[in-house]
């Protein structure tokens, strides 16, 4: 009599269980809270968030130069003058204001 060995269920559940875990840990890998997708979505934001800080430090420098220019050790006439204009909205008698 010729006996067919079948194989045992208990290995068969071993390896749809290596199966099943080498899935959820490529998955986690590529789609996880440290994954890849997430790792290229920080990177994103990091450089998004370097050009908002060079704007914002050129916006500060800006600033910082037309507070020096209003300050009682430089004073800038001009600039002086259009602060003056924009504030109070005053114009000199030669000019024509058109609305």
């Amino acid at each position: 009599m010729i006996r067919r060995s079948r194989p045992q269920l208990g290995a068969l559940f071993y390896f749809l269980g290596m199966i099943m875990l080498g899935l959820y840990f490529t998955f986690a890998a590529v789609q996880g809270d440290y994954g890849l997708f997430k790792r290229i979505e920080v990177r994103a934001e990091g450089q998004a968030l370097v050009a908002e800080l060079a704007s914002l430090e050129a916006e500060v420098a800006r600033m910082e130069n037309l507070t020096r220019r209003l300050s009682d050790t430089y004073l800038d006439l001009d600039l002086l003058d259009q602060q003056a204009r924009d504030v109070l909205g005053m114009i000199r008698a030669d000019e024509i204001v058109i609305r």
